[in-house]
């Protein structure tokens, strides 16, 4: 159950990580996406504070440098 649920979760944050017109607006979505995932799978591995915020980080990062 867990597996499909990350699975799933991660399928659509991939799926929707190209949102956005400007480095900044993908770089927020990245951020949010980021750490809604990064909390999901920190959840199942007991610390859901400490994975999203990794998982914003990195989306915000990955949103920001990423092409249109």
């Amino acid at each position: 159950m867990r597996l499909t649920t990350v699975s799933l979760l991660t399928a659509l944050g991939l799926a929707l990580a190209a949102c956005g017109s400007s480095p900044g607006s993908r770089a927020v979505s990245g951020g949010l996406l980021g750490a809604g995932a990064g909390a999901a799978v920190g959840s199942m591995s007991g610390n859901a504070g400490k994975g999203a915020l990794i998982g914003g980080g990195l989306g915000a990062v990955g949103g920001a440098v990423t092409a249109r």
